[in-house]
């Protein structure tokens, strides 16, 4: 078993539950967390036997252009993609955050983390 992490995956997405949200849009920060076998690829030395990052990259840019009210539904459909897409992966976790949430404050980001495991 090995790790393989994406950090900082920074997208201007529309995401919200507040219309301006919807139409003005935000910055997000996406960060990946794939479990998966990597002996095989630590061998063999070939892309095909990993879990590709730039595959990772382009499931979580894709799934953000789709609007959603909710970070969970967003988390969910990257997760249920890289799993459905990639027989490798055995667990994935994934944060999704929203810098500068409009909340009334002064406030960061707001974070949501998800994981999904390949069903046996």
């Amino acid at each position: 078993m090995g790790v393989i992490k994406v950090e900082n995956i920074r997208i201007f997405a529309n995401h919200g539950c507040l219309t301006e949200e919807t139409k003005i849009g935000s910055d997000y920060r996406v960060d990946l967390v794939i479990k998966a076998n990597l002996q095989k690829s630590a061998l063999s030395d070939n892309l095909v036997d990993t879990v590709d990052y730039v595959f990772l990259n382009r499931i979580v840019r894709e799934e953000m252009k789709t609007p959603s009210y909710l970070l969970e539904t967003v988390a969910k459909r990257i997760l249920v993609r890289i799993l459905n897409e990639n027989n490798s992966v055995n667990k994935a976790t994934i944060n999704v955050s929203k810098l500068n949430p409009p909340i009334g404050g002064d406030v960061e980001m707001v974070t949501i983390k998800m994981t999904e495991k390949r069903k046996k």
